[in-house]
């Protein structure tokens, strides 16, 4: 299942720093945090990922009724950590049919929450109306969150995105119906301060989209 890193902004292929620079770079987008392949879903899997991370890992918690981890991402590297972080949980839809959500905390200037949100990133802000209330709010690491609906998404996600932790979170929520699912004021744990209860985490197949947004 181990790839190759990718460009998080546009998926494409990466070289490795060297002789010439120090990062590792994408030909379309210049310095990148590397986006590591994709494991399998598993608790080990998910352990992986929180102890790269330099960020947080967001997860509902307790997840909704019937709703399983199903994906992790990180990108990053060895030396600089995980810079950004991407867990998928699919479920029940509000409406019915199948949901699946995709929760991403990035630094500034990353792209890997606007590429699974569909638009041309790197960053929310330009998308977001945030003179307007926010559109859901959820409680991230015991704060209250505000959402912001990110216009310009595909017609088949609906996407919200704010600020916590100084840092981006994005929702991306597929098909755009289930978007109601944000409604609910979901409580999002960062898995680094989460304890053994982790261990319990009910885990699914792993979702196609966090693998190809």
């Amino acid at each position: 299942m181990r790839g190759e890193p990718s460009c998080p902004k546009c998926g494409g292929r990466v070289r490795a720093p060297g002789l010439f620079a120090d990062s590792w770079q994408c030909d379309a987008h210049g310095a990148v945090y590397p986006l590591q392949p994709v494991i399998p879903p598993s608790v080990e899997a998910l352990g992986v990922v929180v102890h790269r991370a330099q960020v947080p890992v967001w997860m509902p918690w307790p997840l909704p009724v019937g709703w399983l981890f199903t994906g992790a991402a990180f990108a990053g590297d060895d030396r600089s950590g995980g810079r950004a972080t991407a867990v998928a949980c699919s479920g029940p839809g509000p409406l019915g049919g199948i949901g699946e959500l995709i929760l991403v905390a990035e630094e500034l200037g990353v792209g890997l929450g606007a590429r699974y949100a569909g638009i041309d990133g790197p960053d929310p802000g330009p998308y977001m109306n945030v003179e307007k209330p926010p559109q859901a709010k959820v409680l991230a690491a015991g704060r209250p969150t505000p959402l912001w609906h990110v216009a310009g998404s595909p017609d088949d996600r609906a996407v919200f995105a704010g600020e916590a932790l100084g840092l981006w979170v994005w929702a991306v929520v597929w098909p755009e119906q289930s978007g109601l699912l944000m409604y609910d004021e979901l409580v999002l744990t960062d898995l680094r301060d989460a304890g053994a209860e982790v261990d319990l985490l009910p885990c699914g197949a792993l979702s196609p989209r966090i693998l190809e947004p």
